[in-house]
């Protein structure tokens, strides 16, 4: 299936474009500079298009993946080209007019599915995270879009257009200028971050942290949020009037009314302990993985990159609050604690297996003539440091004692100190070894 993503050579788009390469779509992309484009296409292994309408016209599926500002221009070019029996997607945070004029200009025949991911291209796959749907009407497409993304964790709502743009003013526009405003204000006021984190709670450091997290991303995107959801405004006004009546109460000495509106505000937020359960869980989360790399100072770890995904295997030497050191072979390596995920037994396990070169030995020894080999197989293959065995021969020759068996069995590991482990089980079964 033929897939083009309008704007895929950077951001949301170019992380589209690669997800859907690796499930197996043809995919060609699309954008402004042609070195850029060339660059992404090999670097994803996909197809480049300097022209939005040669690459939509032979696609199945359009993903517009733009600048909220330019999203409309690009439904106006591409929208009324797309053949018959396709499907128009946009991927912009606002979601009335794209959908509107979308419906309006695209042919008939053609099926329609405003998108808004929420999340950016910094995830790692699509499990957990929450996919909006607004179509105006119900199709085909519609439903194998709900299949697909739910098949890969997702969590896919479906909703209005009109109901989305309400909620995003809250979710996105609210939230947004809330953050952006305190950050400034801790600019302002000269404030050392770093060593106010020193003084903090968990909480104040979690916030900190989300704050972080909105004011890195495209600043761009974040005034077209703004600016384009056409209730974005009456909620600032919210904002900024909660502000002074609490600021004003603070100044008067109004210490019931004050009481009295936080408490009112409590209550605004549905379920608070549920809240407070949440925000514990991802407290206890953020210590626990610290406390797990203390435990393991001297042992071999595994530490995943988030971001890069790349994978580091070592002896852990050192951890501070905000840096591991970890040495690997004859060098050392330096990570930032909030960049990596401390890899379970299992996933490291994996890991070598999958990176690292194998040993293969053959080791052949006595039983009893009743043993059952497949049985002393399994418990061979149970022993850690075993990728897997195997029983390659079964011999009952004149060197062999009467009542007895000879049984060779084959096995690969990746540390050779594995051989004396199986010797040992094998001996500790009463084998001798030949």
């Amino acid at each position: 299936m033929n897939v083009a993503v309008i704007g895929g050579t950077r951001g949301l788009g170019k992380w589209i474009a690669g997800f859907l390469k690796g499930e197996g779509f043809r995919v060609i992309i699309t954008g402004r500079d042609r070195v850029t484009g060339e660059n992404v296409s090999k670097e994803l292994g996909v197809e480049y298009c300097p022209d939005n309408v040669r690459a939509a016209r032979d696609s199945d599926i359009v993903i517009i993946s733009v600048p909220i500002e330019n999203t409309l221009d690009v439904i106006r070019e591409v929208a009324p080209i797309m053949r018959r029996g396709s499907l128009l997607v946009d991927v912009t945070s606002v979601k009335e007019e794209p959908a509107r004029l979308m419906e309006e200009l695209a042919p008939e025949g053609v099926d329609v599915l405003p998108t808004h991911p929420m999340f950016g291209p910094r995830i790692r796959s699509l499990a957990g995270q929450v996919v909006v749907l607004t179509p105006l009407r119900r199709s085909k497409w519609v439903d194998r879009a709900v299949s697909f993304l739910k098949g890969h964790g997702a969590r896919v709502l479906v909703t209005s257009p009109v109901k989305h743009d309400r909620m995003m003013s809250v979710v996105q526009v609210l939230t947004h200028f809330a953050y952006i405003s305190i950050a400034l204000t801790i600019r302002d006021l000269s404030v050392d971050v770093r060593e106010s984190r020193r003084f903090a709670s968990p909480i104040y450091n979690l916030m900190l942290d989300t704050i972080a997290r909105i004011v890195s991303q495209n600043p761009y995107l974040a005034y077209s949020i703004q600016v384009y959801n056409r209730y974005g405004e009456d909620v600032r006004k919210a904002f900024v009037g909660a502000v002074e009546r609490l600021e004003d109460l603070l100044r008067h000495g109004e210490r019931d009314d004050f009481v009295r509106w936080m408490s009112f505000a409590a209550k605004g937020l549905d379920d608070v302990e549920a809240s407070l359960g949440r925000s514990d869980k991802a407290i206890f989360a953020l210590n626990k993985e610290l406390d797990v790399l203390k435990d393991s100072i001297g042992k071999e770890v595994g530490l995943r990159h988030i971001y890069s995904g790349n994978v580091h295997v070592g002896v852990l030497e050192s951890v501070d609050p905000d840096f591991v050191v970890l040495r690997v072979g004859k060098r050392r390596v330096r990570l930032k604690v909030s960049n990596i995920q401390v890899l379970s037994r299992e996933e490291l396990w994996d890991w070598k297996v999958k990176n690292l070169p194998r040993r293969c030995y053959d080791i052949s020894a006595m039983f009893p003539e009743g043993c059952d080999p497949k049985v002393i197989k399994g418990v061979i293959e149970g022993l850690d440091g075993i990728v897997k065995a195997s029983v390659v021969d079964i011999y009952k020759g004149d060197q062999i004692p009467s009542g007895m068996v000879s049984v060779t069995f084959r096995f690969e590991v990746i540390d050779q100190g594995v051989y004396d482990k199986v010797k040992g089980l094998l001996e500790g079964f009463g084998a001798v070894i030949r």
